[in-house]
């Protein structure tokens, strides 16, 4: 995880449908409070993406096909797909959505695979949720392009956090 970053160029190679099948029944394995299992994939290849394209041009209400579906040759959809519970906050099964989105994002680099997670506003527009075959009980969180990393990848920009800043105790009680 040290040496995990995002990928905004890839190359054409991408993992087969075998290997992706494996790393997704791992990710799988978050904790998911009631095994809602509140979450979907859906795999884009070739001319999917390309049927994406138009979705997210119709949805920027602009003609034609979004070249941004072409960026990687896989995409993954993260669908947040939410169940009835009275146990689980619709934030929580979110919460697990995502998890599997990272996780399966951490797998894929491990891997040796380069990924990012793109969104954008387009994610929740009717076009695109018809275009992924969207139910009345879900929501795209966004994809995860992946391809192979290029030779000149660099080491990305993204800093170490300072944990000293984000890990606190309980402050001490005030005495009212």
């Amino acid at each position: 995880m040290r040496a995990r970053r995002s990928w905004s160029k890839v190359t054409d190679e991408a993992p087969t449908h075998s290997e992706l099948l494996r790393l997704v029944s791992v990710a799988g394995r978050v904790a998911d409070h009631s095994s809602l299992q509140p979450w979907r994939l859906i795999e884009l290849r070739g001319t999917d993406r390309e049927r994406l394209g138009r979705a997210i041009a119709k949805a920027e209400g602009d003609k034609g096909s979004s070249s941004k579906p072409l960026r990687a040759p896989l995409l993954v959809a993260v669908v947040a797909s939410y169940r009835k519970s009275d146990k689980v906050p619709r934030w929580e099964q979110e919460a697990v959505a995502s998890g599997v989105a990272h996780a399966l994002s951490l797998l894929l680099d491990e891997a040796g695979w380069g990924v990012i997670w793109r969104t954008g506003h387009y994610t929740r527009s009717k076009a695109v949720a018809k275009a992924h075959g969207l139910t009345k009980n879900e929501e795209l969180l966004g994809w995860l392009y992946i391809g192979g990393k290029p030779a000149r990848g660099g080491a990305g920009r993204r800093k170490a956090v300072d944990a000293r800043h984000v890990l606190t105790r309980l402050p001490k009680p005030s005495k009212d």
